[in-house]
């Protein structure tokens, strides 16, 4: 199937930074599927899309699932493909430390942050690599290159995986036109931070990140030339040491 705009496959895409990419996406030009858990929300994101004339649609998934991931690559790729692969779905746990590890929650952060990524990946990869053209871009987080205490060990653990499996892309897949991001932003004022065993309050939240000011930087690696793969992103409120 030919398509005219650059398609773009944003996972988490129904709440905070994915749906800023979303919005940024499209409005730079893409079409933009996006999926994630709550229905609702994707169809609130394709809507506020298709207001501004951008093009979208919803395509609910549970990333934790290979099957469900797979079918839905598979669906994709039957329409035409996709050039980019925002990964921005991602999970934490409250009970984060050794002294009260929650150690099934463990499993499901690993789950979404980690394993359902490198499903998300091998998804769309085949499909990128036959037209020797794709991007994947990583939402990560700070705490995969900086020592974060707080982050707890099934976040640290996921993400730093995250770095590891950006690499291998780039490492393997450099020569057949796919280059990947690890892009890891410091503390974000989403609804994300509301699971930390201390939440947050206003003024810790007006220093942080704004979901808006990730999508920009989303926007920045996407928009490289193709010559030109931005490995490794960190972008940090300016207010941390």
């Amino acid at each position: 199937m030919q398509r005219v705009r650059r398609r773009a496959w944003v996972t988490g895409g129904g709440s905070g930074v994915g749906a800023a990419c979303a919005l940024v996406l499209a409005t730079g030009g893409h079409e933009v599927v996006v999926s994630g858990r709550r229905t609702d929300r994707l169809d609130a994101v394709v809507a506020a899309i298709r207001a501004t004339g951008g093009v979208a649609r919803a395509l609910p998934l549970d990333v934790a699932d290979p099957a469900a991931v797979a079918a839905a690559g598979a669906q994709l790729e039957a329409d035409g493909g996709v050039d980019v692969l925002v990964a921005a779905a991602g999970l934490n746990t409250r009970r984060r430390h050794w002294d009260d590890l929650d150690l099934a929650a463990l499993d499901g952060v690993v789950s979404a942050n980690l394993t359902g990524l490198a499903h998300c990946a091998a998804a769309v990869l085949p499909g990128m690599r036959q037209r020797g053209d794709g991007q994947v871009v990583v939402i990560s987080s700070r705490a995969a290159v900086v020592r974060s205490p707080g982050a707890g060990a099934a976040y640290r653990m996921s993400k730093t995986g995250a770095g590891q499996l950006v690499a291998s892309l780039n490492d393997d897949l450099h020569a057949e036109g796919v280059r990947a991001t690890h892009l890891c932003p410091g503390d974000i004022a989403t609804a994300f931070v509301d699971a930390r065993p201390v939440v947050p309050d206003d003024a810790a939240r007006a220093v942080m990140l704004t979901p808006d000011d990730v999508a920009r930087a989303v926007a920045f690696v996407v928009a490289t030339p193709a010559r030109v793969r931005v490995d490794e992103l960190v972008i940090s409120p300016s207010a941390t040491p």
